[in-house]
């Protein structure tokens, strides 16, 4: 039946003219792989990324027109930006299940998660993720400074200590878990209206990369960004779990306050390089998490230095002690620092993290340390603590 589904939404796009005049998407090679699961088909258009504003409308007709083929029950058609003129998009497409609330309805461009990004949610509104019992935020003020790695590696440690542990990757635009896992395969639909999660070295985990090529770039709006986010933390068989921790996106833009605002958060790790820069950074994810009433739980000093392997000397090549001064002067937990070390980067490389690879290396035991800190910080908030002041900007 599915075949014949696929047939007749080429059919139907054949018979479309796209917004730029050029003719139909189908002979144009612009059409990715179709996906019909469970009445729902997916699949995205390849566009040039100034042209994504006028074929967002287009891509919500032939959504609406889709759903007229017998079987089809809703649609997705996301864009992605093409990687060459005329280049056919080869990799399938993402499959997330049906928009909380909305049954039978595909995730739409202009619809914002409730309360949209500027409007803030009392913390005791979130709601629960059944099964989770409690969910944190690895966060950095900027990329590059290591943030997903050492989120996988906390994750891993936080098993190691004993816990039954989720990875969700929310940075939808440089998905990293899935090659830090090595998790190449596509996740199952569980049912119709779940996902099933992928599992590497005890860890369940999801990302937007198993969903789509590593190579494509997205070019999702915010609300439609917070729809797909929502729909993998909330929409996903994670089953009974001690915790989840969320590689949050880097920076403090709407997608992630929105994501502070929306998932129930026991608390924030804010990860920093030692330079005043990348600091700087920091105190805005700092101040963002405690504007939405997120505790921050600590700063973690990573690429805090470098020892030589040959001689032994150590170089601060990016300063040193920059993130630890800054959690003393702001008053918030300092966690721990990680050194910059060839063998961290090697490991992630290959898909298996430096807590997996060598767990009785000095390398893993910072980071059981810093997961065993996080826990402590998470354990005296939750026990009523005295807690970090605000911050203020003079």
């Amino acid at each position: 039946m599915s075949d014949a589904q696929k047939s007749a939404i080429q059919a139907l796009l054949r018979g479309l003219d796209a917004p730029d005049g050029q003719g139909d998407v189908v002979s144009r090679g612009m059409v990715s792989d179709i996906f019909i699961a469970d009445g729902k088909a997916f699949f995205s258009l390849s566009v040039p990324a100034a042209e994504a504003e006028r074929f967002e409308p287009f891509c919500r007709e032939i959504e609406r027109r889709v759903v007229s083929i017998d079987g089809i029950a809703s649609a997705l058609v996301a864009l992605t930006a093409e990687k060459a003129a005329g280049a056919p998009s080869r990799s399938p497409q993402p499959v997330p299940p049906q928009q909380p609330g909305r049954p039978g309805q595909a995730i739409r461009a202009g619809a914002a998660p409730a309360g949209g990004p500027g409007a803030p949610r009392p913390a005791g509104s979130k709601p629960g993720v059944p099964g989770i019992d409690r969910i944190i935020a690895v966060a950095s003020g900027k990329g590059g400074v290591g943030k997903s790695t050492t989120a996988v590696n906390l994750a891993l440690s936080f098993a190691a200590l004993g816990l039954k542990v989720g990875i969700l990757d929310a940075d939808i635009y440089g998905p990293s878990i899935p090659r830090l896992l090595n998790l190449k395969e596509k996740p199952r639909s569980g049912g119709g209206r779940t996902l099933i999660p992928l599992e590497a070295y005890g860890l369940k985990a999801m990302s937007m990369g198993f969903l789509v090529d590593e190579e494509t770039p997205m070019i999702w709006r915010g609300p439609m960004v917070m729809s797909a986010l929502t729909q993998m933390l909330r929409e996903v068989e994670w089953g009974t779990l001690d915790l989840l921790v969320v590689d949050m996106p880097p920076g403090t833009g709407d997608a992630q306050l929105t994501m502070a605002q929306q998932v129930p958060l026991a608390g924030a790790v804010i990860v920093s390089t030692p330079q005043d820069l990348a600091l700087i950074d920091a105190r805005k994810g700092l101040a963002m998490f405690r504007k939405v009433d997120v505790p921050v739980l600590g700063i973690v000093e990573n690429m805090s230095y470098f020892i030589a392997p040959d001689t032994g000397a150590r170089y601060d090549i990016f300063g040193h002690g920059g993130a630890k001064a800054e959690a003393q002067r702001l008053e918030v937990p300092f966690l721990g620092e990680v050194p910059l070390e060839m063998v961290i980067r090697e490991t992630s490389d290959a898909g298996r993290p430096i807590v997996v690879a060598e767990p009785d290396s000095r390398h893993a035991a910072v980071y059981r340390d810093i997961a065993a800190r996080t826990l402590a910080e998470m354990d005296r908030d939750a026990a009523g603590g005295a807690k970090a002041p605000m911050i203020v900007f003079e």
